[in-house]
């Protein structure tokens, strides 16, 4: 399907309402188009499961945050499970993803998932996110390190935010648990939420999609004391984490 097609099914008949079938977000609010797995709960089953063991089944009350939420399939599902006692935030950079992330927290009336039009990094300020032409992918993202800036990358310019900053003013609670999956950046991430890290020593899962992310994650939470497991193993070679997805507990 070419992209002119997409936006167009995207903008009309796919904000059609509908409900998450089944899956940790199941009886959600959700719009038809694109996406579809996420509503029919087949995206990926293995986090799904891994998030609903969080606490024992039990997250009453907690503080999460999602960084690189998307749509919003896990911020929305953590809310729910949450209630009003808790606390979610998402963090969804690309503007075409957050407005749908937004629609999503609307439609489902999350007065306590608070969303950021913005990357988690290690620093305030602003940044660029490379795009390649297309708002619509799920893999636009921050310079890789030593990646190149070519013609077809067509950044646009983003805010980027330093989580202690946001939990030292009282904006944010301190996380119980965090999802990482930010297309390489999660260790610049992780270094711009140590402080919060270290206090409250939440769990995290990570997906991992370059070697200096794998080496700044593990390189952060090894000496906090966290051990991980592999919730899906990379394809290629498992010893190398890229294209895994962790589970990091204190």
């Amino acid at each position: 399907m070419n992209r002119r097609l997409r936006r167009l099914l995207g903008s009309t008949i796919g904000m059609a309402p509908v409900r998450v079938r089944r899956g940790v977000a199941k009886g959600a609010r959700w719009t038809l188009y694109p996406w579809t797995s996420y509503w029919r709960g087949t995206h990926e089953p293995a986090i799904q499961a891994a998030l609903a063991a969080l606490g024992n089944g039990d997250i009453t009350g907690w503080s999460c945050w999602d960084l690189g939420a998307h749509f919003g399939i896990y911020s929305v599902a953590l809310s729910i499970r949450v209630g009003p006692q808790g606390q979610v935030a998402a963090f969804e950079p690309n503007p075409q993803s957050f407005e749908r992330l937004e629609r999503h927290r609307r439609m489902n009336r999350l007065g306590w998932l608070k969303t950021y039009m913005a990357a988690a990094s290690d620093r305030s300020g602003t940044s660029e996110l490379l795009t390649y032409g297309d708002l619509d992918s799920t893999s636009t993202h921050l310079r890789y390190e030593g990646e190149s800036q070519g013609d077809s990358s067509k950044p646009i310019s983003i805010r980027s935010l330093r989580l202690d900053d946001l939990v030292e003013s009282g904006e944010l609670r301190a996380p119980r648990f965090v999802k990482i999956d930010v297309e390489g950046h999660g260790h610049k991430a992780l270094e711009g939420m140590k402080g919060a890290v270290s206090r409250s020593r939440p769990s995290f899962i990570v997906a991992f999609h370059s070697g200096a992310e794998v080496g700044g994650v593990t390189g952060i939470l090894r000496p906090l004391g966290y051990s991980w497991r592999a919730i899906v193993e990379p394809p290629s070679n498992p010893g190398e984490m890229i294209g895994g997805d962790y589970l990091f507990t204190p």
